[in-house]
Formats: structure tokens, sequence, C-alpha cells
């Protein structure tokens, strides 16, 4: 029987249940742990440390909840190992797609003798050890390297991040089923809105009905981090407000925001609404980002650079003098990814990204201008839809809300 901590064992194995159903197939998962591990040989790199909760999940299925202490995913070429701590009993394991260690808290240290386990069990003293750089504070970095002193750190972030910008068919058909329930938010959130009613009740009534319906489609997966932002007001001035106890009034902006998470995949529907009426300058406004999202909507195809989409819809804003009135960029690729973790930054819509658009990658377009209170029209106005470009070459608008005047005046 074990007495004092310092006896306690330092890592441990909990396969403790059956394996989870997992979202995705063998097939899909296989085929992006094959592609990474040609990259590795391709690259000399003798095994990958994930600390990302975007790679983690993305090459496992398991996303981890961190409390301040690390996680990881270690892929040689014949192992894959997620690195969970004590706390999460077996559920990592079951989550995992492959293999799972666990380490204990009774050594500050434990972790790193956890990685090291797996890299001595595939005969791994030495070598190039991928990390992502963008993912390590300095402090963490240190760490790491002392742990494995005889292991170059070599950064693999940029790369990985390309290979998840191409989505599979499988990972697409997964997206739409999220947009889908974003759908699902969004009639809900006009159902709830009446004068009065606070903020935080509407974004209940979508958040509620989203996590429902993601538990009818994929009740294997955890209920988690699906969330609605609904704004009023001034509280519209930014894209990434939460919700409050303000209450709604007629004829004042609102804005609908929901955010669909299915194991880790995020999915999103914005629009710009108002109660019962809407005044002349607010309408106007309203009217010239609903040409702007128009005009983006056609300009997504393949063969277009994000920076040319960029300078276009940029001119039609500047034809109005609103171009300083803009929040944000013009939209964004899709899948691991949410407001705390997760962005594929190569694939956005901003002036400075020179990619081209491909079959296979899942982009928004999403504009966004902000009229400062006492002016005119105040408020932020914002439409936001989701395209796949299929591999056939055709586009695809998953997102089926309506938006702009016609529609989302509501009337009660």
């Amino acid at each position: 029987m074990v007495q004092q901590v310092s006896d306690l064992e330092r890592i441990k194995y909990l396969e403790n249940g059956e394996k989870a159903k997992p979202v995705f197939s063998k097939e899909e998962m296989g085929n992006r742990v094959d592609k990474l591990r040609a990259y590795m040989a391709e690259k000399d790199i003798d095994a990958i440390l994930f600390n990302s909760y975007q790679n983690i999940c993305y090459y496992s299925e398991y996303l981890y909840t961190a409390f301040g202490r690390h996680y990881g995913l270690v892929v040689t070429q014949d192992k894959h190992v997620t690195v969970s701590a004590n706390i999460d009993g077996g559920m990592p394991w079951r989550r995992s797609y492959q293999d799972n260690i666990v380490y204990t808290d009774w050594k500050r240290d434990n972790y790193y003798y956890a990685v090291k386990t797996i890299l001595d069990e595939a005969g791994i003293k030495k070598g190039r050890l991928g990390i992502e750089f963008d993912e390590v504070s300095l402090e963490f970095r240190d760490l790491i390297q002392a742990a494995f002193p005889d292991f170059e750190l070599v950064n693999v972030a940029y790369d990985v991040m390309k290979f998840r910008m191409i989505k599979s068919q499988e990972e697409i058909d997964f997206i739409k089923a999220g947009a889908h329930v974003c759908d699902i938010g969004g009639y809900a959130v006009v159902d709830a809105i009446v004068e009065g009613v606070p903020e935080y009740e509407v974004a209940l009534a979508g958040t509620q009905a989203m996590t429902r319906k993601i538990a009818e489609l994929y009740p294997q997966v955890d209920l988690r981090d699906t969330w609605i932002w609904f704004q009023s007001g001034v509280n519209t001035d930014g894209a990434h407000n939460w919700a409050t106890t303000k209450k709604v009034q007629k004829g004042e902006i609102l804005s609908h925001n929901s955010f669909s998470m299915i194991a880790g995949y995020y999915t999103a529907l914005e629009r710009t609404m108002f109660l019962d009426h809407v005044d002349d300058a607010s309408l106007k406004l309203w009217e010239i980002n609903v040409e702007v999202h128009e005009r983006g909507l056609e300009l997504i195809k393949p063969g277009v650079r994000c920076m040319d989409i960029c300078a276009e819809l940029n001119d039609i804003f500047r034809k109005y003098g609103l171009l300083a009135n803009r929040s944000f960029g013009y939209g964004h690729s899709f899948g691991v990814l949410s407001h705390y973790y997760g962005r594929e930054a190569g694939l956005e819509l901003r002036e400075d990204i020179e990619t081209v658009l491909e079959p296979g990658m899942v982009i928004s377009m999403e504009p966004m201008i902000m009229i400062p209170e006492g002016q005119p029209g105040a408020g932020g106005y914002r439409e936001h839809d989701i395209l796949v470009i299929n591999y056939d070459g055709t586009v695809e608008n998953i997102t089926k809300f309506p938006y702009g005047p016609k529609h989302n005046i509501i009337k009660k």
C-alpha cells in the first residue's frame, strides 16, 4: 500500500471503459496522419510534439481542457500518443484516435517524463523534434529544450496549418452540418426577441436550440463550447461582445451571432437585425454593408487571391466614405477553431494575405462597419455566410438563414 505521495506513479495508462465512437472515419484520420508522417520524413523530423488545441484535436479527435496544465500529442513514424493529465481520468484515451499516456501531478516534470517515455519506446533518443512555435511561451520552449537537450527544436506550425486549410469531403460535410445548426440557432433567436427581453435570455434560447440539435445529430460527442453572442444598441459595436443584461428596445440595431461547436469544429452565422422598425440612416448603412457582402460572395472562387477580394470590397466602402468604419478582415477559414484556440491565419481575407483560393477551402464572407454613438445610424453592421469551394470548382453557400432588411426587420 502506498503511504507517501513521493511513491505514487509518475505516469499511467488509463484505458478505462470503451473507445468512444469517433466523429471521423478511420480512413479520414489515417489520411491526416499519413500526410503528416510523409511531411516528417521529407523534413527529416524524428518526432512532433503538438501542444495546441487545434492540432491535437485535428490529429487525434481529443480536445483537452487545460486549466493550467500542459497537454500534448506525440507523433513518430510508428507512435501516435496523446498526453493528458491524471485529473481527466480515462476520457482522453476514450476520445483519442490511438494511444494515450497519463501523467500525474506528483512531480512537476512528469509531463516531460511522459513525453520522454513515448520517445524512448519509439527508440528516439535524439534528433529533430517538431513543435509549434506559435503555441509555446518562451518559458515553455526553454523547458522543452532543457528536457530534451539532444534534440533540435523545429517549427512545424505554419506547414501543418496549411494542411488543415484544405478540407476533405468528409470534413466539408461535417462543417455543413455545423452551419445547419447555426441556422437553427438563428431562428430560435428570432423567436426569443421581444421588446424588453434581456440580451442574455435571447442568447440562452439560441444556445439551447443549437445544443439540442448537436445532441440529436452527434450523440457521441462532448456537448461543449456552443454559444450565442446577441447584442443590442451600443453593444453591437464589437463583433466579439458578449451578451449582457441590457434589454432590447424597438427600433434599435441588433446583432445575432450563432456559434456551433462540434468536436472542436466551429461554424458561425451572423446577422444584423432591427426590432419593429429601422430609421433611414441605419437602413442606408445596412444596405451598403449588404452590397459589400453580396459582392464578396460573388468574388469567392478558385484562383482568386485573398488580398484581391479585399481590394475590390474596399473600393465599395471607399465610394461611400465608410472605409475607415471597417472593423476587421472580410473573412477567414473554418475548421478546428474557437474563440479561445486555433486559427488558420494563412487563409484570411486580409489585404496582406496572398493565398490563392482553391478547392477544399472553406471560408466566410463577413463585412462589418461600426458607426460610433452620437452619429446617425450608430451601431455595428455585419453579415456572415460560410462558403465551400467544392472539388469540382463550384462554390456553395452553406448558410441558409436570410440576410438584409427584407428579412430581418422583426415585427412582433
